[in-house]
C-alpha cells in the first residue's frame, strides 16, 4: 500500500523540513484539502519567488495544477503574482485570470487588496512559494539574500483573510509564522522566518509537492484523480525554463527544481497517483462531490 500523502510530499527532505511535522496535525495535508472543500466560491492563489534575480520553477507548476484542480470541482480560480511571476503564469497558463500585484510601498499594496478583495470576493487564498515578510518588514531568501524591493507585498491579502492555507518547503514563506519560534530553533532553517500565520499550514520537501499533495487530498475527498499528467508537468517544466526559470537553488536555468532531476521530481508526483488511484479503486462506489460537500472523509 502507497504510503500516505504526507510521508510522499517530505520525502527526500534536503533543508530539514521535517522537523516541523510534530507540530502539525499528523494528517496536516488531507486537513487543509478538507478545509479547502468546506465551501464553494472564487479562489485566489499566490506564488512567484524571485532568486538570483529570476523567478524560480518552484511555486507555478503547483499553483497551476492546483488551480486546474480546483476548477475541475467547479470553484472559480484566479492568481495573485508581481511583475517577477507573471511571465512564468501567463506561460502555463495564458487563459487564467492573473492579477498582478506592483511592487509599491505596504500602504499602497494594502489599499489595493482591500478593493480586490472586496471586488472578487474570494472565500479562500491559498499561498504556494511565496516568500513571506519578516517581522521586521523584510523578504529573505534561504540564504539570507534581501529581495524586499523586488517583492510585491502578497501577505497583506492573507493578513485581511480569515481562510487562508500556506505551502512552504523553507521556513521563510507565507504561513511559516505558524511556527515562528519553532523554526528559529531548528538546525538547517532560517533564522528569521518568515512571520505571516494561514489557516493551514502545509509543508514539503518542495512547496510543488505540497500543492500536489493538496490535490491529491482533494481528489480523495471528491472520488475522482485531479492530479496532473507527469508528462505534461514535465513539459511545463521544459516551458518555464525557456521563459527563463531558474532553479531556486542552484540559480541555473534547467530543468530541475530545487536541485531535483526530473527523474526524482516526477516520481514524488507519480507516486501520489498510485496513492490516490489505490484508495479510489479500494472503495465500492466512489463520490462524486461538489464543492461545498462539508469537508469529511470517507471511513
Amino acid at each position: 500500500m502507497p504510503g500516505n500523502i504526507e510521508d510522499i510530499i517530505l520525502q527526500n527532505d534536503r533543508r530539514g523540513i521535517s522537523a516541523l511535522r510534530p507540530f502539525l496535525p499528523p494528517d496536516f495535508c488531507r486537513r487543509a484539502a478538507a478545509f479547502i472543500a468546506e465551501v464553494s466560491g472564487p479562489v485566489l492563489i499566490a506564488t512567484g519567488f524571485c532568486t538570483y534575480g529570476r523567478p524560480e520553477t518552484d511555486g507555478p507548476l503547483g499553483a497551476v495544477a492546483l488551480g486546474e484542480a480546483l476548477g475541475r470541482l467547479g470553484y472559480k480560480v484566479g492568481y495573485l503574482t508581481d511583475r517577477v511571476g507573471r511571465g512564468l503564469l501567463d506561460t502555463l497558463h495564458p487563459e487564467a485570470e492573473l492579477i498582478e500585484v506592483p511592487i509599491t510601498d505596504l500602504k499602497t499594496t494594502r489599499c489595493l487588496a482591500e478593493k480586490i478583495l472586496a471586488k472578487l470576493q474570494p472565500i479562500l487564498l491559498i499561498s504556494i512559494e511565496r516568500c513571506g515578510l519578516t517581522r521586521d518588514g523584510r523578504y529573505l531568501t534561504m540564504r539570507g539574500v534581501d529581495i524586499t524591493a523586488e517583492t510585491a507585498y502578497l501577505d497583506v491579502f492573507f493578513w485581511l483573510h480569515d481562510r487562508t492555507v500556506g505551502i512552504g518547503d523553507g521556513g521563510n514563506e507565507i504561513g511559516m509564522g505558524n511556527l515562528y519560534e519553532i523554526i528559529r530553533q531548528t538546525p538547517g532553517l532560517p533564522p528569521i522566518p518568515a512571520a505571516t500565520e494561514v489557516t493551514h499550514l502545509v509543508i514539503a520537501s518542495v512547496c510543488n509537492w505540497g500543492a500536489y499533495g493538496l490535490v491529491a487530498g482533494l481528489s480523495l475527498l471528491a472520488g475522482q484523480n485531479l492530479l496532473p499528467d507527469p508528462d505534461l508537468e514535465y513539459r511545463r517544466l521544459e516551458d518555464l525554463v525557456r521563459s527563463g526559470a531558474v532553479d531556486g537553488i542552484t540559480g541555473r536555468q534547467e530543468p530541475t527544481v530545487d536541485t531535483f532531476p526530473w527523474a526524482v521530481y516526477g516520481d514524488v508526483l507519480t507516486e501520489l497517483h498510485r496513492m490516490v488511484e489505490s484508495n479510489l479503486t479500494s472503495r465500492c462506489a466512489p463520490p462524486r462531490l461538489s464543492p461545498g460537500w462539508g469537508g469529511s472523509y470517507p471511513p
